[in-house]
């Protein structure tokens, strides 16, 4: 694929990904869109989704191989994780952990918010607790469930 679709197409997954339904993002992505491929202004799909708490997209791109841990934007933007958490987007959270998605990870390269953080701020408790969940058993099984937060 030349680069020309190539930008064509992750602009129409992050389109779709804002606006759209699952269904779009899958079309698209069947017609060769990357799920990891940010658009010009640096936006990428499953940070759209996550944002808009469109679920069932976050698990479309998902299945496509984003990545949940990807920053998205210029320093703008976030993880898709500290998206979903900030809006109290709940089902998102938990697409996003099942995942894989890092439930310690802070935005800005590692010196901005936690997921949980954005949660607990926006006053979304469900959020919250899932992310405090999410902690928890990452460090019982051996992750630094604290790491950064």
């Amino acid at each position: 694929m030349n680069n020309r679709r190539a930008k064509k197409l992750s602009a129409a997954l992050v389109g779709a990904a804002r606006f759209g339904t699952a269904a779009d993002a899958a079309r698209l992505l069947r017609r060769g869109a990357d799920a990891g491929r940010p658009d010009a202004a640096g936006t990428r799909p499953l940070y759209a989704a996550s944002v808009r708490g469109a679920a069932r997209t976050v698990a479309v791109l998902l299945a496509a191989g984003a990545d949940p841990d990807a920053e998205s934007g210029h320093g703008d933007e976030g993880t898709p994780l500290c998206g979903a958490a900030c809006w109290g987007h709940t089902e998102a959270v938990r697409v996003l952990l099942a995942g894989g998605a890092d439930p310690a990870l802070r935005e800005d390269g590692g010196t901005g918010h936690a997921p949980v953080e954005w949660a607990e701020a926006g006053g979304h408790e469900a959020a919250a607790e899932l992310l405090r969940v999410a902690l928890r058993e990452r460090s019982a099984s051996g992750g630094d469930g604290a790491a950064g937060v």
